[in-house]
């Protein structure tokens, strides 16, 4: 997996590039969450459930359809009192989209068992043809060694980099654009 930590940085920009000024700490607290709630699988490791179980490690929690369920949940929670609304729509879609790059995000990584992606339909795991991401370590201990440092790095320089880039770019093209309008 990328590291959490990095789950949450794309899923902050994400957050800002969506979001409403009145609405953003709250936004900001749940798009984290939805993005780094699959990892919480880890905790089926003391519980006795394997990496390959369909609800091991990267097996329904890293489902688009989790990340639906979730999106659906946190939506009507948090961010719209009028389910079915365009409001209420337009926040599902984002952290559906924000929730399902976990897994696909995971699926670029170069170990572990692959992402069940079309749990709960199939507890089949699929990898990226192309898979340039260091897996990160699991557990406390191993992600602030050695190995998590260099995966840590990596993220930096080739994943929260380039999304603070997007970021920076796309909130300068919004700030520009209602100024090209009234011209």
């Amino acid at each position: 997996m990328p590291t959490t930590t990095t789950h949450a940085i794309l899923a902050a920009a994400a957050a800002k590039a969506f979001g409403e000024p009145e609405k953003t700490l709250r936004l900001w607290c749940a798009t984290i969450a939805v993005s780094v709630l699959p990892d919480a699988d880890t905790l089926g490791f003391s519980l006795g459930v394997s990496y390959g179980d369909i609800l091991g490690h990267r097996g329904f929690f890293h489902s688009p359809f989790f990340a639906l369920v979730l999106a659906l949940v946190c939506t009507t929670a948090f961010f719209s009192r009028r389910p079915l609304s365009r409001a209420w729509w337009k926040y599902v879609a984002f952290f559906f989209l924000v929730g399902a790059s976990h897994g696909v995000l995971d699926a670029f990584t170069d170990g572990g068992l692959g992402v069940a992606l079309l749990a709960p339909f199939s507890d089949a795991r699929y990898f990226s043809p192309w898979r340039p991401i260091p897996v990160a370590p699991i557990g406390f201990e191993a992600a602030f060694g050695d190995w998590g440092q260099r995966v840590l790095w990596w993220e930096i320089a080739h994943l929260w980099l380039p999304a603070f880039a997007l970021l920076a770019g796309f909130l300068i093209a919004r700030r520009r654009l209602p100024r090209a309008n009234a011209a």
